[in-house]
């Protein structure tokens, strides 16, 4: 009796953590920005300003974090205690958007963008990274606004 107890009992537990854990096939997808929206980091209207903004899916399970800028977006991503915690990142592809005005159906993984850092276009606060789908749309802009091109693994916070 106390092993079919024991054996209840466990089975129960796996049965709990299985059911809180995320379904590995599940695919992380971004939100469209809204009036509503504040910056994740600065508290800020996003909507209210020019250049590519980001979001993050954190936790288990994913929460949306919105951020203002590409800039937000990776400052507070390249923090320590974030980084396990995210499960997807999402910026503009600006190749694809208008500076005043980013479309959301362009949004892509960040860590898979290529950014311009150093140009010429201001975004939400000041100074922002440039992001886009691929090295070439990248180096394009960079060429007509300024700036250096880095993948999203070579970005370093004293770079922002």
């Amino acid at each position: 009796m106390k092993a079919l107890m024991t054996s209840l009992c466990l089975g129960f537990c796996l049965l709990l953590t299985a059911c809180q854990e995320e379904n590995p096939t599940t695919i992380l997808t971004p939100q469209e920005f809204t009036r509503s929206d504040e910056c994740h980091l600065c508290g800020m209207a996003i909507l209210g300003f020019p250049g590519p903004k980001g979001q993050a899916l954190v936790g288990r399970p994913a929460q949306v974090v919105k951020f203002c800028s590409t800039r937000d977006l990776i400052s507070w991503y390249l923090q320590p205690e974030n980084i396990p915690n995210t499960k997807a990142l999402f910026v503009h592809d600006m190749a694809r958007s208008d500076w005043q005005h980013p479309d959301d159906r362009h949004l892509i993984d960040a860590r898979e963008a290529w950014y311009v850092v150093g140009s010429s276009q201001r975004g939400a606060m000041g100074p922002t990274l440039a992001s886009f789908a691929t090295e070439e749309s990248a180096k394009s802009f960079a060429n007509q606004q300024g700036g250096n091109v880095l993948s999203f693994y070579e970005l370093r916070l004293d770079q922002l």
